[in-house]
């Protein structure tokens, strides 16, 4: 004889369905901030400068004209480089920060929302 559940998980399971949408909609709202917030990364002392956004978009870069040395492009490609980098290392410190304070450091599945 097969025996019925009743009871027991389903409350619970109801609840926690209803924590993981409102995690999913405050996410929603995250993102679409992070699109707006920025990040501001330089290089070489200040010599570059980049702007980038949450969704790593960069918005600018700015070279000191003192630093643009025609016989040594390669040095000015690599503070380009760096600071591009450290503003992409920088939206992404700033994503898992808002992201944390949604799911409460939860390590969760990327993808999952």
């Amino acid at each position: 004889m097969a025996k019925k559940f009743s009871g027991g998980m389903g409350g619970n399971m109801g609840n926690m369905m209803k924590q993981v949408q409102k995690m999913q909609q405050d996410m929603g709202k995250v993102q679409a901030e992070l699109e707006e917030k920025q990040v501001e990364a330089t290089s070489g002392g200040g010599a570059v400068t980049v702007i980038a956004t949450g969704k790593k978009n960069i918005l600018s870069i700015k070279i000191k004209p003192e630093v643009v040395d025609e016989d040594d492009i390669e040095m000015l490609e690599d503070l380009i480089l760096a600071a591009v980098n450290e503003a992409l290392r920088s939206a992404d410190e700033m994503v898992n920060n808002e992201m944390s304070k949604i799911t409460g450091g939860m390590n969760l599945p990327k993808g999952l929302f």
